[in-house]
């Protein structure tokens, strides 16, 4: 099974708050792929909002990402994008 990993710096003002994670959420399910999220000592599944809300992931904080399936890098490449992008909030 194709897995992958990259670390990621949230940059968004607000971190992972709630429509930043449904966005991320949203995004991973639309994926033929599993993709996780942790933070420090904690990993959850990225298809629960309230799961990634309880990373409690804040501007200037490394996550890892890690996909497993058939759209792994896919699904990754896209996530790294979103993140990157600052989840397409305004500052």
């Amino acid at each position: 099974m194709n897995k992958c990993q990259q670390t990621a710096l949230i940059r968004n003002r607000l971190g992972l708050h709630a429509r930043a994670a449904i966005k991320l959420v949203e995004l991973a399910q639309s994926f033929d792929a599993t993709v996780r999220i942790k933070s420090d000592d904690r990993e959850v599944t990225a298809d629960s909002v309230m799961g990634i809300l309880l990373l409690d992931s804040a501007q200037g904080q490394y996550i890892d990402i890690i996909a497993e399936g058939p759209q792994s890098q896919q699904a990754l490449t896209a996530i790294c994008a979103l993140i990157e992008q600052k989840f397409d909030e305004e500052e």
